[in-house]
């Protein structure tokens, strides 16, 4: 079962970390995790961290000096001050135990980036129940061009940054918001975006009331010090919003808003359209595909504005994303066919890729989708049938379990028979990667999707 958040608070923090000289961070492999880790190494503290196995972060923060371990054992806390834990691990785990029992701080991953922020002029989070991690890259290109020198933690990698966290000036602080277990509640944005809202994370959150509720908190937490950017065509994030005496700015494409994106037009999925903020009126071409990214834009522009970007800078900042890891990632080409990789995990962000793809001109979408957590499958589950029949060749291979155990009597070989005939189900990576490397053709277009280790299947495919 996963630990709940701290909430200390950046000054409950400063008090816990008062003479203190190192950091453990457990869970280090995470993407915020990591990112947290080195901005803690580099401002003098000695960091370790461990992980369930090891990967390409884990071994970039072992050449910047950071111990890293490869699984969990009680003793390898010893001589470290303070401990930082990720949500997702479990409360027996043995450092987390051990910390306890040596009355060393232990610190929630959200509480610690709160901490870490609250000295920054500009706190822009980014919030939503899709397109954090996009938004957020898009607002790093957005600040880097107009010179705002963000420090950046994302949660995807951004080659522009070389990885998913940058360390620039005291002004900007630009963050990805997430909203599992309120962990953005403990953040302290003067910017706070919310794309978009409904109902995700069911081991979590109740019903959609409960989400809009916890959405609500997070702009109260504007009021007073900065201002609320809201989806004016979002019907939930309307709805939370109503009533909100603090500062609203709002954007869209459909609903007048403050700040719109008119006149779009597409090419091969790739949107171009007239910027509009009062008398403003800029030309954005993206680089990008899909309608979900000309949203993620007008949040970033919103952004921008709010900060002082000079609005030319702005769109070239918009116009220099070219995607962030595993957001509709091309991995390579197999057969003649395409191979893509995305990060969707809900049945919302299943269809946006998918209508995305099919934008693209593919003669056959072939999408292999490994479900997230079986709480999200069965809370979620017409949603995900109806979300995977618009592939043309749904496959699914088993659900990815994260923190969770196997007590809800739901499976990827039920989903896949009620997609319909034209889906399939393998028990392994192995199985599936034998199918695709036998069948995939010009025109073809595949998809590896899900927020597990599906990224790694394509290392099977014969490219």
């Amino acid at each position: 079962m996963a630990v709940n958040n701290t909430h200390l608070g950046a000054d409950g923090i400063a008090r816990a970390l008062k003479n203190k000289k190192s950091v453990y961070f457990l869970g280090i492999g995470g993407i915020t995790m990591s990112s947290l880790a080195h901005v803690t190494h580099i401002h003098g503290f000695k960091v370790g961290g461990s992980d369930r196995t090891l990967s390409p972060l884990t071994e970039r923060l072992a050449n910047e000096g950071i111990e890293i371990f490869e699984g969990h054992k009680a003793e390898q806390i010893d001589g470290y001050d303070a401990l930082v834990y990720t949500v997702a691990v479990s409360a027996d785990t043995p450092e987390l135990v051990r910390a306890k029992e040596l009355g060393i701080p232990v610190i929630s991953r959200s509480d610690y980036l709160g901490y870490i922020m609250r000295s920054y002029t500009h706190r822009v989070g980014l919030a939503g129940m899709h397109g954090k991690s996009t938004a957020t890259s898009m607002t790093t290109e957005v600040f880097l061009a107009g010179g705002g020198d963000p420090t950046v933690i994302s949660g995807a990698e951004l080659s522009s940054m070389q990885g998913a966290y940058r360390i620039g000036g005291k002004e900007n602080f630009v963050f990805e918001s997430c909203e599992y277990m309120d962990s953005f509640l403990d953040f302290y944005p003067s910017i706070a975006v919310v794309l978009n809202i409904e109902l995700d994370h069911v081991d979590y959150f109740k019903d959609l009331d409960h989400v809009k509720r916890s959405f609500r908190a997070y702009i109260e937490k504007t009021r007073g010090c900065g201002c609320a950017v809201l989806n004016a065509d979002d019907e939930n994030v309307m709805d939370m919003a109503k009533g909100f005496g603090g500062s609203i700015l709002t954007f869209g494409v459909k609903n007048e808003a403050d700040i719109m994106a008119k006149n779009i037009s597409y090419e091969n999925g790739v949107a171009s359209f007239e910027l509009c903020h009062g008398t403003m009126k800029k030309r954005v071409a993206l680089s990008v595909s899909g309608e979900h990214n000309v949203y993620n834009a007008l949040a970033a522009a919103a952004c921008g504005i709010l900060c002082g970007l000079k609005s030319d800078l702005i769109v070239k900042g918009l116009g220099n994303f070219r995607g962030a890891s595993r957001r509709l990632e091309l991995k390579g080409v197999l057969n003649g066919a395409k191979v893509y990789d995305d990060y969707a995990h809900h049945p919302t962000e299943i269809a946006a890729t998918l209508r995305t793809v099919k934008q693209m001109g593919a003669s056959r979408v072939i999408c292999i989708y490994q479900p997230h957590t079986y709480s999200r499958t069965k809370g979620l589950y017409r949603e995900f049938v109806e979300a995977l029949k618009m592939a043309d060749t749904p496959i699914l291979s088993d659900i990815y379990a994260a923190r969770e155990t196997d007590t809800l009597g739901v499976s990827s070989e039920q989903l896949a028979k009620d997609i319909g005939e034209n889906a399939l189900y393998f028990d392994s990576f192995e199985k599936i990667a034998e199918y695709i490397n036998s069948s995939a053709k010009e025109g073809d277009i595949i998809l590896t999707m899900g927020a597990g280790n599906i990224t790694n299947l394509s290392k099977l495919f014969n490219m």
